[in-house]
């Protein structure tokens, strides 16, 4: 049995009012068509946070108040865990809340300040160091790979379930059938990445149904697959990269070429401009040549 079938057995049997709520909770996730990954994102942590809450005499959603939150919150700060870490728990908490609310688990909503997280310098990669990578690619499927993923942004889980019927290669339009949240929406690829799609292609035995990226076996790639693949061509490159780094490359290259933040948008399937605009790292070379030309001093001001 693993550990977090035996937790969640604990919790249950402690309070099978709490065990009612967070089930009630996971099927109206279901039944929003939440990608199977974010269903195990929910039940992974909202199962830790039921137990703590069984361990700390909450037997029901009715006794739970923004003060176990706060607390539960601190326990996770004092070990010494990612502010990320900690603010993902904090929004799947938030998250529940709103629905034991909105399904009348409890009688007024519970709201508590979100825990901060700190910002950091994100990894993207130059272009001299995509380069590199597409440099140390041993087979043209990693190639066609990571040209793909600079060129459209995709998420790791678009990538890999992507068939060749996807994909136009005449035009580059790449239809995502199901993106996060389960949101279709197209994206394009250029002629280089066309391409390299066609060199991969005459490699393997292509069909409209079957995955775009294949393992060896012929199977679909895998995540745990993709990320491996990463992992040996930036070794090899010595270059640290991560699918989440190549979906930031492309939105930071793009930008920089000059796209328009709303086009953007669109193709990282972000669902507000917010998003957008928090997910866009601008990286020091382009804030040094943004003041040589829009200064102040050196624009307004006479030299002495």
């Amino acid at each position: 049995m693993s550990p977090q079938v035996k937790t969640h057995q604990e919790w249950a049997l402690a309070s099978y009012a709490l065990q009612d709520a967070y089930t009630d909770f996971i099927l109206s996730r279901q039944a929003m068509l939440c990608s199977p990954q974010t269903l195990r994102w929910y039940r992974v942590i909202l199962g830790m946070v039921m137990e703590w809450l069984a361990n700390n005499g909450v037997t029901s959603p009715e006794e739970i108040a923004a003060r176990h939150v706060r607390a539960y919150l601190s326990e996770l700060a004092g070990k010494g865990l990612s502010d990320s870490y900690i603010h993902g728990h904090a929004r799947a908490i938030r998250t529940l809340l709103k629905f034991l609310y909105t399904e009348k688990y409890i009688p007024e909503p519970i709201t508590f300040q979100m825990p901060s997280i700190a910002q950091k310098r994100l990894l993207a990669l130059s272009p001299e160091e995509v380069s590199k990578l597409l440099d140390t690619c041993a087979i043209p499927r990693d190639k066609a790979l990571i040209l793909l993923m600079v060129d459209t942004g995709l998420r790791r889980a678009e990538v890999c379930a992507l068939n060749w019927g996807d994909i136009e290669i005449a035009s580059g339009l790449v239809r995502v059938v199901r993106g996060k949240g389960g949101k279709a929406r197209s994206v394009v690829v250029g002629v280089k990445t066309r391409r390299a799609l066609l060199a991969y292609r005459r490699q393997i035995t292509p069909d409209n149904d079957l995955p775009l990226f294949q393992a060896r076996s012929g199977k679909r790639l895998t995540h745990n697959g993709l990320r491996s693949l990463l992992l040996r061509v930036g070794s090899r490159a010595g270059i640290k990269v991560t699918p989440h780094a190549l979906r930031r490359t492309f939105a930071t290259l793009s930008l920089r070429a000059g796209m328009n933040l709303l086009h953007l948008q669109g193709l990282l399937g972000h669902s507000t401009i917010e998003m957008t605009r928090r997910y866009v790292q601008m990286i020091d070379d382009d804030l040094v040549e943004a003041h040589k030309d829009h200064g102040p001093i050196d624009s307004f001001l006479s030299k002495s």
